[in-house]
């Protein structure tokens, strides 16, 4: 019987608790391992964070090119974008896929959700050379449109800042390519809410009264927003009036330019003799005089009428509006001024 007891009393303690007293800690099992301890530093003889001699640096590049398209975190396209412009920005560049592979792929990102996608992406397309974005000027105003149009005010902005890069590195391939003219000043009018077909009713008095209809509902409580959009259009309507710098007479040349074959890629593409079929808006206005004449029949009014109402608005739209008044009137004067042509020397007749 005192065996059993015992045995019982024994089993008893595994069931007990134990009880804590103040000021002492918990007690511990008999198993008990301590891992508390910390290491202030781990030491190692021979190491190095360089890459390896065998990266494949064309595939890294793919592999970012692939991460800033499909990639779903936020995160990780951007610092894609920012690899992709490092590369961009070496000496010499490195872009093993090509600048039109390249816009084919990341143009998507002017309408991106990401506000800082969308800047990083700006700053790749600063790091492009001007020489190989020439040729693409088309194919980035059409995505270009696509954003000023966007219902975000924010991708708005950020798509003019695009805009603003585009006149800055290619101002005569952005107003003379097709569709560069009218199908952009299409998208500021949506934009700005200036509707020529409405201008012929408004009068300086009914403009601020008149209902506007428009994608810059928000903007209007934001001045700055609006005072961009129109200082990117002066910009706009800058480069499309500036006249030409006439070339100095060059004999050769004038020969050359009757009987030698062009030598520029594509010289006879305003006469669009394979491609599709062009509405007015989609055509080519290569030379300042075409662009005026066409402003002139379509825009002028509905342009001018919104440029009072905005300076009527005074602050930073006032301003931004008094400089597009200024292009404006430059223009005007300049395009009742003659255009004289210049004269061709007379050649003198070779004997046989």
């Amino acid at each position: 019987m005192g065996s059993s007891n015992k045995k019982k009393k024994e089993k008893k303690k595994d069931f007990n608790k134990a009880k804590l007293k103040v000021g002492k800690a918990k007690a511990k099992a008999a198993n008990f391992t301590d891992t508390s301890f910390k290491s202030k530093s781990i030491v190692v003889n021979q190491h190095t964070l360089a890459a390896l001699d065998g990266v494949d640096l064309v595939g890294l590049f793919k592999q970012h090119l692939n991460q800033a398209i499909n990639s779903k975190s936020d995160k990780l396209r951007q610092e894609a974008l920012v690899q992709l412009t490092k590369d961009l920005s070496s000496k010499p560049i490195f872009n093993p896929v090509g600048v039109p592979n390249l816009l084919t792929k990341l143009l998507p990102l002017i309408t991106d959700s990401v506000a800082n996608v969308r800047t990083n992406f700006l700053k790749l397309l600063r790091a492009l050379p001007p020489s190989d974005v020439a040729p693409h000027v088309e194919k980035i105003l059409m995505y270009i449109r696509g954003g000023m149009t966007h219902l975000s005010t924010e991708i708005r902005s950020d798509t003019l800042s695009v805009l603003d890069w585009l006149i800055e590195v290619c101002p005569d391939e952005t107003v003379s390519c097709p569709g560069g003219w009218l199908k952009t000043m299409n998208s500021f009018s949506s934009m700005l809410g200036w509707n020529p077909s409405v201008a012929s009713t408004l009068s300086v008095k009914g403009w601020t009264s008149a209902t506007k209809t428009s994608l810059n509902k928000v903007s209007k409580k934001n001045g700055e927003a609006q005072a961009k959009q129109i200082t990117i259009f002066a910009k706009f309507l800058e480069a499309g009036f500036r006249p030409e710098t006439p070339l100095p007479y060059d004999e050769q040349r004038y020969w050359d330019s009757i009987y030698r074959m062009p030598t520029t890629p594509n010289p006879f593409a305003y006469m669009n003799l394979w491609g599709a079929q062009r509405d007015e808006d989609g055509e080519m206005y290569p030379d300042r005089i075409s662009r005026q004449q066409v402003f002139e029949r379509k825009w002028r009014a509905a342009i001018k009428t919104g440029v009072m109402g905005a300076k009527q608005e005074g602050g930073v739209i006032g301003r931004a509006a008094s400089v597009l008044d200024k292009v404006l009137r430059t223009a005007e004067e300049g395009g009742k001024k003659v255009v004289e042509e210049p004269k061709i020397e007379e050649v003198e007749e070779v004997e046989a």
